[in-house]
């Protein structure tokens, strides 16, 4: 999930013979070649231990844990999401963030919560406005529905409702179980779950002790019903003519397509992940928040029936939380060519002159 962060960069940069990109994996350094998998056969997949006795001009990351690299490193941070969970470490942190080079900001508001949290200067050389490189897809026009339903195996001709829970023992799959995805199963429509990576993790912290992805498996074996794999979740959202998701980034990044949310409220996983309240409050004004499956069905039925109720406060708080969606890319391309003091290509270049990390 954090490489799909990372992706569009390394796309745009890629072809630059300039350029080389490594990766690691900070956590689980042992699967590092299952996590990066999306970054390609030839990707160089490095372990934690080696990429500190390396030299890299800049190292991407999209979490806060990040590795003790040799002196002159650049750090990126890029972020991961927007949804204000974690907010002492993601939102609002408590301790400084000043170990960054530079903070790659999906939008304004973050940027004003670390200024006033004290976790970097207002006039600090830190921070860049950029967006989210992820989500250009969603609106650049490089998805179209009904090939990314095609895409998963399913008919275009019907409806199709993607269900995304986010991990945590307290997510909405925890609370709803497989009664809910049998029954939305049987719904007229056609049904994509796409888990967080987290569920498919066996430790109760994570996933509530459960391989969500072993166990909603059978139950999506019908011509209208799939687990979506990838770490990617765009190709799903663009898909979706409705989504279902508890309180997810993934859900906020949905909003930018103008498609009906249905939000199932569970309390317990706002309070565990210590959600910032700002961001409860814009996606339940942007979606229908439901509590149980009859309602979450219900919710769907009307969804469907009508997909432009909540339209304007839906493009309101995806304009408010993602920055000029569509070029993302174009911008952190550009700012970490800046940072390597590097020209962006030139056509015909062949030497190796800086590498990256990520």
């Amino acid at each position: 999930m954090n490489y799909a962060m990372v992706a569009p960069v390394h796309r745009a940069m890629g072809s630059d013979p300039r350029v080389e990109f490594y990766f690691t994996a900070s956590e689980a350094p042992g699967r590092a070649t299952v996590i990066l998998r999306e970054a390609g056969a030839d990707a160089r997949i490095i372990s934690p231990r080696r990429a500190s006795l390396m030299r890299f001009d800049a190292y991407i990351a999209a979490d806060l844990l990040w590795l003790a690299l040799p002196r002159g490193t650049r750090r990126v941070q890029m972020f991961h999401g927007v949804a204000g969970k974690y907010a002492h470490d993601y939102d609002r942190p408590t301790t400084s963030m000043r170990q960054w080079h530079r903070h790659f900001f999906v939008n304004q508001r973050r940027l004003r919560n670390f200024i006033e949290a004290g976790a970097i200067e207002a006039d600090g050389a830190s921070a860049r406005l950029i967006g989210m490189p992820k989500v250009d897809c969603l609106v650049d026009g490089s998805l179209n529905r009904d090939a990314a339903v095609a895409a998963l195996g399913l008919d275009p001709s019907r409806p199709t409702v993607l269900y995304a829970p986010t991990w945590s023992a307290a997510s909405s799959i925890n609370l709803l179980g497989m009664e809910f995805i049998e029954r939305l199963v049987a719904g007229p429509w056609n049904t994509v779950v796409k888990l967080h990576d987290r569920l498919r993790d066996e430790r109760p912290f994570y996933s509530g002790g459960l391989d969500w992805g072993s166990r909603v498996a059978p139950a999506l074996q019908g011509p209208h019903a799939v687990l979506a794999s990838g770490a990617n979740i765009c190709p799903c959202l663009a898909a979706a003519d409705v989504m279902i998701t508890d309180h997810s980034s993934a859900g906020f990044e949905y909003l930018l397509l103008d498609r009906p949310l249905v939000r199932v409220h569970v309390p317990e996983l706002l309070e565990q992940s210590n959600t910032n309240g700002e961001y409860v409050d814009l996606l339940r004004e942007a979606s229908t928040s439901v509590t149980d499956t009859t309602s979450i069905l219900a919710a769907v039925e009307q969804s469907l029936a009508n997909p432009r109720h909540l339209s304007a406060t839906r493009l309101a708080v995806a304009n408010d939380l993602f920055y000029r969606p569509g070029t993302a890319t174009e911008r952190a391309v550009d700012e970490l060519y800046a940072l390597m003091e590097l020209e962006r290509p030139a056509v015909g270049a062949s030497r190796v002159e800086r590498t990256v990390a990520a």
